[in-house]
């Protein structure tokens, strides 16, 4: 462990945002997925969710570029109980689907904990998902097509939280705390550590205040 690795773990995760996230629904194509973790990455969401198609969405490595090694995966069978969750932890839900009712995305308030739902490349968001969400956003288009590609959409869409979320302090101090935040830390600064210890059923062990371990775990 390094002096500059262990500095810029906890300078990058003091950054993260856990009140900031993305509901994926149905993504299928790899690289979309890829790309939206990416673009979480860079705006420091924490966790991604997911409701996977059937089979899975496999990233795209030459797309993500490592950053589902930074932004946790979690995943749902179903939206509804997706959607009920992120409610439960107080996120308003954001649906970023054009219609009649839907809002410029720039005129809502991202200081909020907000989750932006996505829906997948060909059908968007569906219609018993739009009913569970607060309210729909869009992207005003000058062209002749109507919707951007869903990861680039993302991308804008996110970008827009962060510049609100700056202009507000909140990546001014940490705000990922208690056990969350250590392990968190641990598996940053050791993943093939983290691994091991997840594989054997064992706890992390401890670390010092450079971040280096002060047990060994026993392989057996």
């Amino acid at each position: 462990m390094t002096p500059e690795r262990f500095a810029l773990v906890q300078q990058k995760l003091a950054l993260r945002q856990p009140d900031l996230t993305v509901l994926l629904e149905q993504v299928h194509k790899s690289h979309n997925f890829s790309a939206i973790l990416r673009s979480c990455d860079a705006v420091g969401v924490f966790e991604a969710n997911v409701v996977p198609p059937e089979g899975g969405t496999p990233l795209s490595n030459h797309t993500a570029q490592g950053a589902e090694k930074w932004v946790q995966v979690r995943r749902f069978p179903a939206m509804a109980g997706a959607q009920e969750q992120l409610r439960s932890e107080g996120f308003q839900l954001l649906a970023a689907h054009l219609d009649h009712d839907a809002v410029d995305f720039r005129d809502v308030d991202y200081t909020r904990p907000t989750a932006v739902v996505l829906g997948a490349e060909r059908d968007g968001v569906s219609e018993g998902t739009l009913e569970r969400c607060d309210a729909s956003i869009f992207i005003p288009m000058q062209g002749m097509v109507q919707s951007l590609n869903v990861s680039v959409a993302c991308a804008l869409i996110l970008f827009e939280a962060q510049r609100q979320r700056m202009a507000s302090g909140l990546y001014e101090s940490r705000r990922l705390t208690g056990p969350r935040y250590d392990k968190t830390r641990f598996e940053w600064l050791h993943p093939t550590i983290a691994r091991y210890c997840r594989q054997q059923g064992r706890s992390y062990p401890p670390l010092d205040e450079n971040g280096e371990l002060l047990e060994h775990p026993v392989r057996t």
